[in-house]
């Protein structure tokens, strides 16, 4: 793949950055399109991209599944459906859901920018019909259902009344309902359970109601192990990413990574044998050795756990780290090899060194917070 500098104003100086993240939307349009193919036209796309999607950049990750024909888009709250709904990148009118409750402060905004909200509670369904009705508009919604993650939404017990509410409600629209698997990669248990008691709510209010509601559940390890769990909509995340939410998921799709970290190499020293490298002198050489510092630390997302036990790639060599990895540095040895120096590429993890599961598997981590931790002075440079 080839580097693609960002855009800069005339007669600026191109500085190069200490760190970059290339995201690849090449690989995340393949990953969609395998998902696409998976389903063969039983249910639609939720694009996840809260956290900045997977932080690979919410905006180009949107346009991208945009141009393949995904028009709905999940994020965590309504900060980040704002700053989606207004970022300039998307050309149609998309479905943005927020999953988090929204607090009272927070509805006129929702009103404003045309934001599908998440209900679990009838006294936010109250004040959120309140406020749509005094500006004399509405609110399109999505009743969120705990059946079992215990974090967000109304139990089946209670949700019936929630949404005769919202139905007999001036300024709401009920446009949905949704639940979360809490084990959605392990095929059958406690994943049936889920879908049985939100099928069995779903089927009740849709008689009772004489309509359909867009009913959406899978994720992408239900993507992967419970077809009937599709329903009308899925929501694919790490999936969009180039991984597995599991080992243990029953099938496999065939996902490529679409973030890959990079750093520089930005000092180069010959040691003898015996000095110790980094803080707390966690490393000590056991022989004469050159030790690459390189430009990325755990403030860009390279975690302290990793220290003295991964590798990092240089000229499509692998080379350990080692001493404790320090804010904004890390040491790296490469024995006597002569032909690493200053400036050099270093693949921190990606396509072309070890993975993000890798990585993960190595801090005592997921490939999800990985991802998420590649902090914003990491510079995006999209292929």
């Amino acid at each position: 793949m080839e580097h693609r500098e960002p855009d800069l104003p005339s007669g600026a100086a191109t500085a190069e950055n200490m760190a970059e993240a290339l995201v690849s939307l090449e690989n995340l349009r393949h990953n969609a399109c395998l998902i696409l193919s998976r389903l063969k036209g039983k249910a639609r796309v939720m694009g996840i991209v809260k956290a900045n999607a997977y932080g690979h950049n919410a905006r180009k990750v949107s346009s991208a599944l945009e141009s393949i024909g995904i028009r709905d888009f999940g994020v965590a709250n309504i900060h980040e459906a704002v700053e989606l709904k207004t970022g300039g990148e998307l050309k149609t009118r998309p479905t943005i859901l927020a999953f988090s409750s929204p607090l009272a402060s927070q509805i006129e905004t929702y009103l404003h920018h045309d934001i599908d909200m998440t209900l679990c509670d009838i006294e936010t369904m109250e004040t959120a019909d309140a406020v749509a009705s005094a500006n004399d508009r509405t609110i399109n919604v999505h009743v969120k259902v705990d059946t079992g993650m215990g974090r967000l939404g109304i139990r089946p017990s209670s949700a019936m009344e929630l949404l005769r509410r919202i139905d007999s409600s001036r300024g709401l629209r009920l446009k949905g309902i949704y639940t979360h698997f809490a084990e959605s990669s392990l095929p059958g248990r406690y994943t049936d359970v889920q879908l049985s008691e939100f099928r069995a709510l779903t089927s009740e209010y849709e008689h009772a109601a004489s309509k359909t509601l867009c009913k959406h559940a899978a994720n992408s390890g239900a993507i992967l192990s419970s077809r009937d769990s599709w329903l009308d909509m899925v929501r694919p995340g790490i999936l969009l990413y180039g991984y597995h939410p599991s080992e243990n998921t029953p099938s496999r799709l065939d996902v490529r990574p679409v973030m890959q970290v990079e750093a520089r190499v930005i000092f180069v020293k010959e040691i003898p044998a015996g000095t110790t490298i980094s803080y707390n002198r966690t490393w000590t050489a056991p022989g004469p050795r050159r030790i690459a510092t390189v430009s990325a630390g755990y403030a860009d997302g390279y975690c302290r756990s990793l220290s003295n036990k991964s590798t990092v790639m240089i000229h499509g060599k692998p080379f350990r780290q080692v001493g404790t990895v320090t804010m904004d540095q890390i040491m790296v040895d490469l024995g006597e090899d002569p032909e690493v120096k200053k400036g050099d590429r270093v693949v921190l993890f990606g396509w072309d060194g070890l993975s993000a599961d890798s990585i993960a598997g190595i801090a005592g981590t997921i490939s999800y917070e990985t991802l998420c931790s590649v902090s914003s002075r990491v510079k995006r440079i999209f292929i």
